[in-house]
């Protein structure tokens, strides 16, 4: 694989911001099972996943798609926001919500595999366009296929795009379906909300991440991010979390026991003062905090293919 410099040079802003716009704003306003738009043919997480998975096609990858049986979480205003939602009852209708997995085949460990996950899906139980939550970990998981696309891996590359914003989670179908089958799994990365942050912290212009954790495994994987971020001059303000349960995407992959497993975020607990809101929309996305994540997240998928469980 080539430098870990020349790499993370060629994440691209434009690129990032246009394919940010289409998946939040135009033609897509959101990402979900219970909405089409009018005049489409399908609803709008279908169109997302058509989009996504044509951009890792003409990027050299074979799409395979996982179907998951999902519910929509029910919308609940008398409860505070961010959280006006109910889990769905058992009357609920159910829909068909697909992984998408483009995989990169190491040539020299092809049996040991590194994850970058993110969930494509706006909330179902509103129409928030989503762009924190999370079109932005859906373009950086995009962004860091297409750079790799074209380099030679030690270890295979699982890029997956999952729902989160439906129930069940899809990540957890996942997660347990490596399991199963035995996966070696060298480390898992969440990307999700990054560079959502408090309204102060954007109008001074702070650049933020953080990698929250759970396990001692993912503690030094937390190390890392940070000493990655320094060594490269990504020039993020990078923290790390430690939280004392297992949540979100790379918490399926820790319930299923893979604990090698942690979460790039923007801010956490979570402060973005547009959290599961109408007024989540991509204008108020700070591209460079999304372009210097995208790059640390980057540098730590190439340190880990480079260097194995013993980066860490």
């Amino acid at each position: 694989m080539d430098s870990t410099s020349s790499l993370i040079a060629q994440v691209d802003k434009n690129r990032l911001g246009h394919h940010l716009f289409h998946l939040s704003s135009d033609p897509l306003p959101l990402r979900k099972l219970n909405y089409t738009r009018p005049g489409a043919d399908r609803n709008s997480l279908y169109e997302a996943d058509d989009f996504i998975s044509t951009q890792l096609a003409d990027y050299g990858y074979t799409v395979e798609k996982e179907a998951v049986p999902v519910q929509a979480i029910r919308t609940n205003p008398t409860k505070p926001m961010p959280h006006q939602f109910d889990w769905p009852g058992p009357a609920d209708p159910w829909y068909t919500a697909y992984n998408l997995y483009a995989k990169k085949i190491g040539s020299q460990y092809p049996d040991e595999h590194i994850v970058v996950i993110s969930h494509k899906d706006s909330q179902s139980w509103t129409d928030s366009p989503g762009a924190h939550d999370n079109a932005v970990g859906t373009v950086a998981n995009m962004e860091i296929a297409h750079i790799l696309s074209t380099c030679q891996s030690q270890r295979s590359i699982w890029f997956i795009f999952c729902n989160e914003e439906h129930a069940p989670w899809t990540s957890a179908v996942a997660a347990a379906n490596m399991a199963a089958a035995g996966i070696d799994l060298i480390a898992t990365l969440n990307i999700d909300s990054i560079g959502g942050k408090p309204a102060a912290a954007s109008l001074s212009g702070r650049r933020t991440n953080v990698t929250r954790y759970v396990t001692p495994e993912g503690e030094r994987l937390a190390a890392l991010m940070a000493r990655l971020n320094g060594r490269y001059g990504i020039g993020l303000e990078q923290s790390a979390y430690r939280s004392p349960f297992p949540n979100d995407d790379d918490g399926s992959f820790i319930k299923a026991g893979f604990p090698a497993a942690v979460l790039n975020i923007g801010s956490f607990p979570y402060a973005d003062p547009n959290y599961h809101d109408l007024g989540d929309t991509p204008d108020k996305v700070d591209l460079d905090n999304l372009v210097m994540s995208t790059r640390l997240s980057l540098a730590f998928v190439a340190h880990l293919d480079a260097h194995g469980r013993a980066a860490f």
